[in-house]
């Protein structure tokens, strides 16, 4: 569970909810909910379920992994161009 900004407890979330709302929503927290100190669910702001969303969706479609893949070998292989030169006007 390394990739949450928090682990709650239920019982405290169900107290609290309003105030950890708030504050997931500010910092973009994903925060793990646990009972009895087992994980058993995610509260994550929309935003980020969103952002997830559409990872899942850029990462199931294969023309884009090609892409992406590709895009890698060319960086490895030094095939890269300076930013400058990129956003020249």
């Amino acid at each position: 569970m390394e990739d949450f900004q928090k682990i709650l407890p239920v019982t405290k979330v169900k107290r609290n909810l309003l105030d950890i709302l708030k504050q997931m929503e500010k910092e973009e927290e994903t925060i793990a909910l646990t009972r009895n100190g087992e994980p058993i669910g995610v509260m994550m702001s929309l935003s980020r379920y969103e952002g997830l969303l559409e990872t899942i969706e850029i990462l199931s479609d294969r023309k884009i992994r090609n892409a992406l893949q590709a895009s890698k070998k060319d960086f490895k292989a030094g095939r890269v161009l300076d930013h400058d030169l990129v956003w020249k006007e």
